[in-house]
């Protein structure tokens, strides 16, 4: 038998915001824990539609004794794992059968903004490796064109800094560039990769931009998700 974290902070919830549309959201976190059967790997996104849809999860696993494991896409969701119970493992180790997570913007062809939480980086990853992801999106995500409410998040090497922005500015003419500050430290956000993020309004958004712009130098990762093999799932 394998020895379990007792200590306070194990036990601990890891999440402290409001949740927003709670009521539409907990409707798709109780479809999502549907999908789940024993024996699953899950693909586990990060913010707060996936913070209900992990709930959700892990009181079948508890009464039902349901048997899935995860892989995390952020220090977030796998500890929060941890509370629910749901043990954890790694793309390295497994492959997810599906999964699920959330978004800023969807646009009805399926394709997404991400990265608001600073996952964007592992949250590509694991959905580039699950057969299939369930985007859970109440309708306050639902745009017409990508950008229209959200900036895009541009993750880069900290030393690339001035080097993006001034090529940004350069080969795509935004309206806005703002560093990413964190509010419970000093300084700039760091994401979960140890990376920083560059927020970006773009005039338009075309489907060529994911690509040209992870091609300049310092570029990690863009948080526009197109060609991803998703379902949209709206309460």
């Amino acid at each position: 038998m394998s020895l379990k974290w007792e200590n306070p902070l194990s036990k601990t919830l890891s999440w402290s915001g409001e949740i927003k549309n709670r009521s539409e959201k907990e409707k798709l976190a109780q479809t999502i824990s549907t999908r789940a059967l024993s024996g699953d790997i899950i693909g586990v996104g990060s913010g707060s539609t996936s913070l209900l849809a992990l709930e959700a999860i892990g009181r079948r696993v508890q009464e039902e004794s349901l048997k899935v494991m995860a892989v995390p896409t952020s220090q977030e969701s796998a500890l929060n794992c941890l509370y629910y119970g749901i043990p954890i493992t790694a793309l390295t180790s497994a492959r997810p059968d599906w999964g699920f997570d959330g978004a800023d913007e969807v646009d009805d062809q399926g394709n997404l903004i991400k990265g608001r939480g600073g996952a964007l980086f592992a949250e590509k990853l694991v959905m580039a490796s699950s057969p299939k992801t369930y985007i859970l999106a109440d309708k306050s995500k639902l745009v017409q064109h990508l950008g229209e409410k959200s900036f895009v998040p541009v993750e880069i090497d900290p030393r690339a800094v001035h080097l993006v922005e001034n090529l940004m500015i350069k080969e795509f003419q935004p309206e806005l560039i703002q560093l990413r500050m964190a509010e419970a430290k000093d300084g700039p956000v760091i994401t979960e990769s140890g990376n920083i993020l560059l927020d970006v309004k773009f005039n338009t958004i075309h489907y060529k931009m994911d690509k040209d712009i992870k091609a300049l130098p310092g570029v990690i990762e863009t948080g526009l998700f197109f060609d991803y093999k998703v379902e949209i799932l709206t309460s």
